[in-house]
Protein backbone atom coordinates (compact mmCIF):
# COMPACT_ATOMS: atom_id res chain seq x y z
CA UNK A 1 0.00 0.00 0.00
CA UNK A 2 1.35 3.38 -0.96
CA UNK A 3 1.57 5.56 2.12
CA UNK A 4 2.79 8.72 0.42
CA UNK A 5 0.11 10.09 -1.93
CA UNK A 6 -0.45 13.78 -1.65
CA UNK A 7 -3.11 15.16 0.66
CA UNK A 8 -4.81 16.92 -2.22
CA UNK A 9 -5.23 13.74 -4.25
CA UNK A 10 -6.72 11.96 -1.27
CA UNK A 11 -9.16 14.66 -0.31
CA UNK A 12 -10.25 16.09 -3.65
CA UNK A 13 -10.71 14.89 -7.21
CA UNK A 14 -7.51 15.00 -9.15
CA UNK A 15 -7.13 18.07 -11.35
CA UNK A 16 -4.65 18.68 -14.15
CA UNK A 17 -2.52 21.82 -14.28
CA UNK A 18 -4.55 24.62 -15.84
CA UNK A 19 -3.95 28.35 -16.35
CA UNK A 20 -5.85 28.87 -13.08
CA UNK A 21 -3.30 26.68 -11.28
CA UNK A 22 -0.44 28.65 -12.79
CA UNK A 23 -2.10 31.96 -11.95
CA UNK A 24 -2.59 30.85 -8.36
CA UNK A 25 1.04 29.80 -8.08
CA UNK A 26 2.15 33.16 -9.39
CA UNK A 27 -0.20 35.02 -7.06
CA UNK A 28 1.02 33.08 -4.04
CA UNK A 29 4.63 33.61 -5.02
CA UNK A 30 4.20 37.35 -5.51
CA UNK A 31 1.71 37.77 -2.67
CA UNK A 32 4.24 38.58 0.09
CA UNK A 33 5.95 41.10 -2.22
CA UNK A 34 2.76 43.03 -3.00
CA UNK A 35 1.37 42.71 0.52
CA UNK A 36 4.30 44.65 1.95
CA UNK A 37 3.36 47.71 -0.06
CA UNK A 38 0.92 50.41 0.84
CA UNK A 39 -1.84 49.28 -1.51
CA UNK A 40 -4.71 47.04 -0.53
CA UNK A 41 -4.26 43.27 -0.47
CA UNK A 42 -6.26 40.67 -2.35
CA UNK A 43 -7.90 37.65 -0.80
CA UNK A 44 -5.27 35.26 -2.20
CA UNK A 45 -2.44 37.34 -0.74
CA UNK A 46 -4.03 37.45 2.70
CA UNK A 47 -4.75 33.72 2.60
CA UNK A 48 -1.10 32.99 1.87
CA UNK A 49 -0.11 35.24 4.78
CA UNK A 50 -2.54 33.37 7.04
CA UNK A 51 -1.00 30.02 6.03
CA UNK A 52 2.28 31.09 7.56
CA UNK A 53 0.85 32.66 10.70
CA UNK A 54 -2.48 31.15 11.73
CA UNK A 55 -1.91 29.13 14.91
CA UNK A 56 -4.67 26.50 14.38
CA UNK A 57 -3.42 25.74 10.87
CA UNK A 58 0.22 25.55 11.94
CA UNK A 59 -0.79 23.27 14.82
CA UNK A 60 -2.65 21.02 12.37
CA UNK A 61 0.40 20.86 10.11
CA UNK A 62 2.64 19.95 13.05
CA UNK A 63 0.14 17.30 14.10
CA UNK A 64 0.24 15.94 10.56
CA UNK A 65 4.04 15.63 10.68
CA UNK A 66 3.81 13.96 14.09
CA UNK A 67 1.18 11.52 12.81
CA UNK A 68 3.41 10.50 9.90
CA UNK A 69 6.33 9.90 12.25
CA UNK A 70 4.11 7.93 14.60
CA UNK A 71 2.84 5.76 11.75
CA UNK A 72 6.37 5.06 10.59
CA UNK A 73 7.20 3.64 14.01
CA UNK A 74 4.96 0.64 13.33
CA UNK A 75 7.32 -0.53 10.57
CA UNK A 76 9.96 -1.23 13.20
CA UNK A 77 8.11 -4.45 14.05
CA UNK A 78 9.00 -5.85 10.63
CA UNK A 79 12.66 -4.80 10.56
CA UNK A 80 15.74 -6.37 12.18
CA UNK A 81 16.59 -5.51 15.77
CA UNK A 82 20.17 -5.39 17.07
CA UNK A 83 21.66 -4.71 20.45
CA UNK A 84 25.05 -4.52 22.12
CA UNK A 85 25.56 -5.42 25.76
CA UNK A 86 28.62 -5.41 28.03
CA UNK A 87 29.21 -6.54 31.58
CA UNK A 88 32.09 -6.48 34.08
CA UNK A 89 32.20 -7.76 37.65
CA UNK A 90 34.72 -8.32 40.42
CA UNK A 91 34.55 -11.15 42.95
CA UNK A 92 36.50 -12.06 46.11
CA UNK A 93 36.61 -15.72 47.01
CA UNK A 94 37.54 -16.78 50.54
CA UNK A 95 37.10 -20.47 51.46
CA UNK A 96 37.59 -21.43 55.09
CA UNK A 97 40.20 -24.08 55.97
CA UNK A 98 41.63 -23.81 52.47
CA UNK A 99 43.68 -21.06 51.01
CA UNK A 100 44.45 -22.78 47.74
CA UNK A 101 41.33 -21.43 46.05
CA UNK A 102 41.24 -18.06 47.76
CA UNK A 103 41.72 -14.93 45.62
CA UNK A 104 40.13 -12.27 43.46
CA UNK A 105 38.53 -12.74 40.06
CA UNK A 106 37.49 -10.34 37.33
CA UNK A 107 35.03 -11.14 34.54
CA UNK A 108 34.28 -9.08 31.43
CA UNK A 109 31.96 -9.86 28.55
CA UNK A 110 30.50 -8.17 25.47
CA UNK A 111 27.50 -9.53 23.57
CA UNK A 112 26.14 -8.54 20.18
CA UNK A 113 22.65 -9.89 19.51
CA UNK A 114 20.28 -9.50 16.59
CA UNK A 115 16.89 -10.81 15.54
CA UNK A 116 14.71 -10.69 12.43
CA UNK A 117 10.97 -11.45 12.57
CA UNK A 118 10.12 -14.20 10.11
CA UNK A 119 6.46 -14.71 10.91
CA UNK A 120 4.67 -12.21 13.16
CA UNK A 121 1.15 -11.59 11.81
CA UNK A 122 0.34 -9.01 14.49
CA UNK A 123 3.32 -6.87 13.50
CA UNK A 124 2.33 -7.03 9.82
CA UNK A 125 -1.25 -5.98 10.59
CA UNK A 126 -0.02 -3.16 12.84
CA UNK A 127 2.08 -1.82 9.97
CA UNK A 128 -0.93 -1.99 7.64
CA UNK A 129 -2.94 0.02 10.18
CA UNK A 130 -0.19 2.61 10.36
CA UNK A 131 -0.24 3.08 6.59
CA UNK A 132 -4.00 3.65 6.73
CA UNK A 133 -3.55 6.15 9.55
CA UNK A 134 -1.39 8.32 7.27
CA UNK A 135 -4.45 8.80 5.05
CA UNK A 136 -6.36 9.99 8.10
CA UNK A 137 -3.57 12.43 8.96
CA UNK A 138 -3.63 13.87 5.45
CA UNK A 139 -7.41 14.21 5.49
CA UNK A 140 -7.22 16.14 8.76
CA UNK A 141 -4.64 18.49 7.29
CA UNK A 142 -6.85 19.07 4.25
CA UNK A 143 -9.75 19.88 6.58
CA UNK A 144 -7.57 22.39 8.40
CA UNK A 145 -6.58 23.98 5.09
CA UNK A 146 -10.19 24.23 3.96
CA UNK A 147 -11.19 25.71 7.31
CA UNK A 148 -8.44 28.32 6.97
CA UNK A 149 -9.68 29.28 3.50
CA UNK A 150 -13.19 29.84 4.82
CA UNK A 151 -12.05 31.65 7.97
CA UNK A 152 -9.80 33.97 5.97
CA UNK A 153 -12.57 34.71 3.48
CA UNK A 154 -15.05 35.30 6.30
CA UNK A 155 -12.72 37.75 8.04
CA UNK A 156 -11.95 39.44 4.71
CA UNK A 157 -15.60 40.04 3.85
CA UNK A 158 -16.45 40.96 7.44
CA UNK A 159 -14.09 43.92 7.09
CA UNK A 160 -15.55 44.88 3.72
CA UNK A 161 -19.08 44.65 5.10
CA UNK A 162 -18.14 46.78 8.10
CA UNK A 163 -16.54 49.35 5.79
CA UNK A 164 -19.70 49.42 3.65
CA UNK A 165 -21.90 49.82 6.69
CA UNK A 166 -19.84 52.74 7.97
CA UNK A 167 -19.77 54.36 4.52
CA UNK A 168 -23.55 54.03 4.13
CA UNK A 169 -24.18 55.41 7.61
CA UNK A 170 -21.91 58.37 6.91
CA UNK A 171 -23.65 58.98 3.60
CA UNK A 172 -27.00 58.81 5.38
CA UNK A 173 -25.73 61.26 7.99
CA UNK A 174 -24.78 63.70 5.25
CA UNK A 175 -28.20 63.33 3.63
CA UNK A 176 -30.02 63.76 6.96
CA UNK A 177 -27.87 66.79 7.79
CA UNK A 178 -28.90 68.39 4.49
CA UNK A 179 -32.53 67.57 5.20
CA UNK A 180 -32.18 69.05 8.71
CA UNK A 181 -30.71 72.24 7.31
CA UNK A 182 -33.52 72.48 4.77
CA UNK A 183 -36.15 71.94 7.48
CA UNK A 184 -34.64 74.70 9.58
CA UNK A 185 -34.58 77.11 6.65
CA UNK A 186 -38.17 76.32 5.76
CA UNK A 187 -39.22 76.83 9.37
CA UNK A 188 -37.47 80.19 9.49
CA UNK A 189 -39.33 81.40 6.41
CA UNK A 190 -42.55 79.95 7.75
CA UNK A 191 -43.25 77.31 5.11
CA UNK A 192 -43.03 74.35 7.55
CA UNK A 193 -43.64 73.69 11.20
CA UNK A 194 -41.13 73.03 13.96
CA UNK A 195 -42.08 69.36 13.75
CA UNK A 196 -40.06 68.88 10.57
CA UNK A 197 -36.93 70.26 12.24
CA UNK A 198 -37.35 68.11 15.32
CA UNK A 199 -37.97 64.97 13.26
CA UNK A 200 -34.84 65.67 11.22
CA UNK A 201 -32.84 66.35 14.39
CA UNK A 202 -34.02 63.10 15.95
CA UNK A 203 -33.08 61.20 12.79
CA UNK A 204 -29.68 62.91 12.72
CA UNK A 205 -28.97 61.98 16.34
CA UNK A 206 -29.95 58.37 15.63
CA UNK A 207 -27.61 58.23 12.63
CA UNK A 208 -24.76 59.58 14.79
CA UNK A 209 -25.28 56.70 17.22
CA UNK A 210 -25.25 54.25 14.33
CA UNK A 211 -22.04 55.79 13.02
CA UNK A 212 -20.29 55.27 16.38
CA UNK A 213 -21.42 51.65 16.49
CA UNK A 214 -20.39 51.05 12.85
CA UNK A 215 -16.95 52.57 13.42
CA UNK A 216 -16.38 50.37 16.46
CA UNK A 217 -17.56 47.27 14.60
CA UNK A 218 -15.11 48.07 11.79
CA UNK A 219 -12.22 48.32 14.28
CA UNK A 220 -13.14 44.94 15.79
CA UNK A 221 -13.41 43.26 12.37
CA UNK A 222 -10.11 44.85 11.33
CA UNK A 223 -8.36 43.52 14.42
CA UNK A 224 -9.71 40.02 13.75
CA UNK A 225 -8.36 40.06 10.18
CA UNK A 226 -5.00 41.47 11.29
CA UNK A 227 -4.66 38.76 13.91
CA UNK A 228 -5.53 36.03 11.42
CA UNK A 229 -2.92 37.04 8.84
CA UNK A 230 -0.28 38.30 11.28
CA UNK A 231 -0.10 41.83 9.91
CA UNK A 232 -1.28 45.25 11.04
CA UNK A 233 -3.56 47.69 9.25
CA UNK A 234 -4.52 45.20 6.55
CA UNK A 235 -6.56 46.82 3.79
CA UNK A 236 -8.65 44.33 1.78
CA UNK A 237 -9.61 45.18 -1.76
CA UNK A 238 -13.34 45.83 -2.24
CA UNK A 239 -15.52 44.37 -4.98
CA UNK A 240 -15.27 46.18 -8.27
CA UNK A 241 -18.40 47.89 -9.59
CA UNK A 242 -20.55 46.78 -11.25
CA UNK A 243 -20.58 43.51 -9.30
CA UNK A 244 -21.18 40.43 -11.44
CA UNK A 245 -21.41 37.38 -9.21
CA UNK A 246 -20.42 34.07 -10.83
CA UNK A 247 -23.11 31.53 -11.60
CA UNK A 248 -23.33 28.39 -9.52
CA UNK A 249 -21.86 25.47 -11.45
CA UNK A 250 -23.06 22.78 -11.51
CA UNK A 251 -26.60 24.00 -10.82
CA UNK A 252 -27.73 20.67 -9.39
CA UNK A 253 -27.45 19.67 -5.71
CA UNK A 254 -27.07 15.99 -6.56
CA UNK A 255 -24.01 16.78 -8.68
CA UNK A 256 -22.42 18.46 -5.66
CA UNK A 257 -23.32 15.50 -3.44
CA UNK A 258 -21.79 13.09 -5.94
CA UNK A 259 -18.53 15.02 -5.73
CA UNK A 260 -18.07 13.85 -2.15
CA UNK A 261 -17.89 10.13 -3.00
CA UNK A 262 -14.96 8.74 -1.04
CA UNK A 263 -12.73 11.79 -1.43
CA UNK A 264 -14.37 13.99 1.21
CA UNK A 265 -11.97 14.34 4.17
CA UNK A 266 -14.64 13.35 6.71
CA UNK A 267 -15.77 10.32 4.68
CA UNK A 268 -12.17 9.34 4.01
CA UNK A 269 -11.37 9.41 7.72
CA UNK A 270 -14.42 7.31 8.57
CA UNK A 271 -13.58 4.84 5.80
CA UNK A 272 -10.01 4.44 7.01
CA UNK A 273 -11.20 4.06 10.60
CA UNK A 274 -13.40 1.18 9.46
CA UNK A 275 -10.47 -0.42 7.62
CA UNK A 276 -8.32 -0.04 10.74
CA UNK A 277 -11.06 -1.57 12.90
CA UNK A 278 -11.28 -4.58 10.57
CA UNK A 279 -7.53 -5.04 10.79
CA UNK A 280 -7.79 -4.80 14.57
CA UNK A 281 -10.16 -7.75 14.51
CA UNK A 282 -7.65 -9.73 12.48
CA UNK A 283 -4.95 -8.77 14.99
CA UNK A 284 -7.10 -10.07 17.83
CA UNK A 285 -7.69 -13.35 15.97
CA UNK A 286 -3.91 -13.62 15.41
CA UNK A 287 -3.45 -13.96 19.17
CA UNK A 288 -3.70 -17.75 18.69
CA UNK A 289 -1.07 -17.85 15.96
CA UNK A 290 2.60 -18.75 16.47
CA UNK A 291 5.58 -16.48 15.92
CA UNK A 292 8.92 -17.31 14.34
CA UNK A 293 12.10 -15.23 14.61
CA UNK A 294 15.63 -15.58 13.31
CA UNK A 295 18.02 -14.87 16.17
CA UNK A 296 21.80 -14.62 16.34
CA UNK A 297 24.37 -13.79 19.00
CA UNK A 298 28.09 -13.28 19.27
CA UNK A 299 29.77 -13.05 22.70
CA UNK A 300 33.31 -12.31 23.79
CA UNK A 301 34.05 -13.14 27.43
CA UNK A 302 37.17 -12.95 29.61
CA UNK A 303 37.52 -14.38 33.08
CA UNK A 304 39.26 -16.96 35.30
CA UNK A 305 39.17 -20.54 34.18
CA UNK A 306 36.82 -22.84 36.02
CA UNK A 307 38.44 -25.97 34.62
CA UNK A 308 41.64 -27.41 36.00
CA UNK A 309 44.52 -27.65 35.21
CA UNK A 310 44.07 -24.37 33.21
CA UNK A 311 45.04 -21.47 35.42
CA UNK A 312 44.57 -17.73 35.11
CA UNK A 313 42.23 -15.76 32.90
CA UNK A 314 41.00 -17.15 29.62
CA UNK A 315 39.12 -15.54 26.73
CA UNK A 316 36.23 -17.25 24.99
CA UNK A 317 34.37 -16.35 21.78
CA UNK A 318 30.89 -17.79 21.29
CA UNK A 319 28.69 -17.41 18.20
CA UNK A 320 25.21 -18.78 17.70
CA UNK A 321 22.42 -18.49 15.13
CA UNK A 322 19.03 -20.14 14.98
CA UNK A 323 15.28 -19.74 14.91
CA UNK A 324 12.96 -19.12 17.80
CA UNK A 325 9.41 -20.49 17.76
CA UNK A 326 6.61 -19.52 20.14
CA UNK A 327 3.05 -20.85 20.21
CA UNK A 328 0.51 -19.50 22.71
CA UNK A 329 -1.59 -22.31 24.12
CA UNK A 330 -4.00 -20.68 26.57
CA UNK A 331 -4.38 -17.06 27.67
CA UNK A 332 -7.37 -17.27 29.97
CA UNK A 333 -9.91 -16.53 27.20
CA UNK A 334 -8.29 -13.12 26.67
CA UNK A 335 -8.05 -13.64 22.90
CA UNK A 336 -11.69 -14.67 22.50
CA UNK A 337 -12.93 -11.67 24.47
CA UNK A 338 -10.62 -9.36 22.58
CA UNK A 339 -12.16 -10.58 19.31
CA UNK A 340 -15.65 -9.82 20.65
CA UNK A 341 -14.51 -6.32 21.58
CA UNK A 342 -13.00 -5.58 18.17
CA UNK A 343 -16.08 -6.87 16.37
CA UNK A 344 -18.22 -4.44 18.34
CA UNK A 345 -15.80 -1.61 17.55
CA UNK A 346 -15.92 -2.61 13.90
CA UNK A 347 -19.71 -2.21 13.93
CA UNK A 348 -19.28 1.19 15.57
CA UNK A 349 -16.83 2.29 12.86
CA UNK A 350 -19.29 1.14 10.20
CA UNK A 351 -22.06 3.18 11.81
CA UNK A 352 -19.73 6.18 12.05
CA UNK A 353 -19.07 5.89 8.31
CA UNK A 354 -22.81 5.86 7.57
CA UNK A 355 -23.25 8.92 9.80
CA UNK A 356 -20.39 10.74 8.07
CA UNK A 357 -21.92 10.13 4.65
CA UNK A 358 -25.33 11.36 5.80
CA UNK A 359 -23.86 14.45 7.47
CA UNK A 360 -21.87 15.33 4.35
CA UNK A 361 -24.95 14.83 2.19
CA UNK A 362 -27.04 17.09 4.45
CA UNK A 363 -24.34 19.75 4.75
CA UNK A 364 -23.78 19.83 0.99
CA UNK A 365 -27.48 20.13 0.16
CA UNK A 366 -27.96 22.80 2.84
CA UNK A 367 -24.98 24.78 1.54
CA UNK A 368 -26.32 24.51 -2.01
CA UNK A 369 -29.73 25.82 -0.98
CA UNK A 370 -28.00 28.62 0.92
CA UNK A 371 -26.18 29.77 -2.22
CA UNK A 372 -29.33 29.57 -4.35
CA UNK A 373 -31.26 31.53 -1.72
CA UNK A 374 -28.47 34.10 -1.50
CA UNK A 375 -28.49 34.61 -5.27
CA UNK A 376 -32.23 35.18 -5.14
CA UNK A 377 -31.80 37.71 -2.35
CA UNK A 378 -29.18 39.60 -4.35
CA UNK A 379 -31.53 39.91 -7.33
CA UNK A 380 -34.41 40.99 -5.09
CA UNK A 381 -32.29 43.56 -3.27
CA UNK A 382 -30.95 44.95 -6.55
CA UNK A 383 -34.54 45.57 -7.60
CA UNK A 384 -35.32 46.97 -4.15
CA UNK A 385 -32.37 49.35 -4.42
CA UNK A 386 -33.67 50.78 -7.67
CA UNK A 387 -37.19 51.06 -6.22
CA UNK A 388 -35.91 52.72 -3.03
CA UNK A 389 -33.95 55.26 -5.06
CA UNK A 390 -37.05 56.07 -7.11
CA UNK A 391 -39.11 56.37 -3.93
CA UNK A 392 -36.56 58.75 -2.40
CA UNK A 393 -36.52 60.93 -5.51
CA UNK A 394 -40.32 61.04 -5.54
CA UNK A 395 -40.50 61.96 -1.85
CA UNK A 396 -37.93 64.73 -2.29
CA UNK A 397 -39.90 66.18 -5.16
CA UNK A 398 -43.13 65.85 -3.21
CA UNK A 399 -41.54 67.59 -0.23
CA UNK A 400 -40.44 70.47 -2.42
CA UNK A 401 -43.93 70.99 -3.84
CA UNK A 402 -45.58 70.49 -0.45
CA UNK A 403 -47.36 67.16 -0.91
CA UNK A 404 -44.89 65.25 1.30
CA UNK A 405 -43.60 65.99 4.76
CA UNK A 406 -40.06 65.81 6.05
CA UNK A 407 -40.46 62.46 7.79
CA UNK A 408 -41.40 60.87 4.47
CA UNK A 409 -38.09 61.95 2.96
CA UNK A 410 -36.16 60.78 6.04
CA UNK A 411 -37.82 57.37 5.96
CA UNK A 412 -37.12 57.02 2.25
CA UNK A 413 -33.46 57.87 2.84
CA UNK A 414 -33.20 55.37 5.67
CA UNK A 415 -34.81 52.66 3.54
CA UNK A 416 -32.43 53.31 0.64
CA UNK A 417 -29.26 53.10 2.74
CA UNK A 418 -30.55 50.03 4.58
CA UNK A 419 -31.20 48.35 1.23
CA UNK A 420 -27.72 49.25 -0.02
CA UNK A 421 -26.15 47.77 3.10
CA UNK A 422 -28.24 44.58 2.85
CA UNK A 423 -27.36 44.22 -0.82
CA UNK A 424 -23.62 44.49 -0.15
CA UNK A 425 -23.89 41.94 2.67
CA UNK A 426 -25.93 39.58 0.47
CA UNK A 427 -23.23 39.67 -2.22
CA UNK A 428 -20.55 38.80 0.31
CA UNK A 429 -22.74 35.99 1.63
CA UNK A 430 -23.08 34.51 -1.86
CA UNK A 431 -19.31 34.50 -2.38
CA UNK A 432 -18.79 32.93 1.04
CA UNK A 433 -21.61 30.50 0.39
CA UNK A 434 -19.84 29.25 -2.74
CA UNK A 435 -16.72 28.53 -0.69
CA UNK A 436 -18.75 26.84 2.05
CA UNK A 437 -20.50 24.71 -0.56
CA UNK A 438 -17.16 23.53 -1.89
CA UNK A 439 -16.00 22.89 1.65
CA UNK A 440 -19.16 20.90 2.42
CA UNK A 441 -18.58 18.78 -0.69
CA UNK A 442 -14.92 18.30 0.23
CA UNK A 443 -13.68 19.95 -2.99
CA UNK A 444 -12.45 23.31 -1.67
CA UNK A 445 -8.96 24.25 -2.88
CA UNK A 446 -6.89 27.44 -2.57
CA UNK A 447 -7.31 28.00 -6.32
CA UNK A 448 -11.03 28.51 -5.72
CA UNK A 449 -10.13 31.95 -4.37
CA UNK A 450 -9.00 33.07 -7.83
CA UNK A 451 -12.54 33.74 -9.21
CA UNK A 452 -13.22 35.92 -6.15
CA UNK A 453 -9.96 37.80 -6.64
CA UNK A 454 -11.05 38.50 -10.22
CA UNK A 455 -14.07 40.40 -8.85
CA UNK A 456 -11.97 42.73 -6.66
CA UNK A 457 -10.69 46.18 -7.49
CA UNK A 458 -7.31 45.88 -9.21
Amino acid sequence: MNAAPSARRLATPRRSMTPRHLALAAALALGPFFATGAQAQSLVQLYEAARGFDAPYLAARSQYDASLAQAAQARAGLLPQAGLGAAANWARRDISNSSAFDGNSNNQSATLSASQPLYRPVNKLTNDQAELSTDIARARLVQAEQDLIVRTSQAYFDVLAAQDTLAFVQAQKTAVAEQLAAAKRNFEVGTTTITDSREAQAQYDLVLAREIAAANDLRVKQLALDQLVGRSAVSPRPLAAPVALPDLQPADPQAWVNRTAETHPAILQATRNLDIAQLETRKAEAGHKPTLDLVGQYQVAKGPSTTLPVAGNVRSNTASVGVQFNLPLFAGFAVQNRVKETLALEDKARSDLDAARRNVDLATRSAYLGVVSGQGQVKALEAAEASSQSALDANRLGYQVGVRINIDVLNAQSQLFQTKRDLAQARYNVLLGNLRLRQASGALLPEDLLPIDALLVK
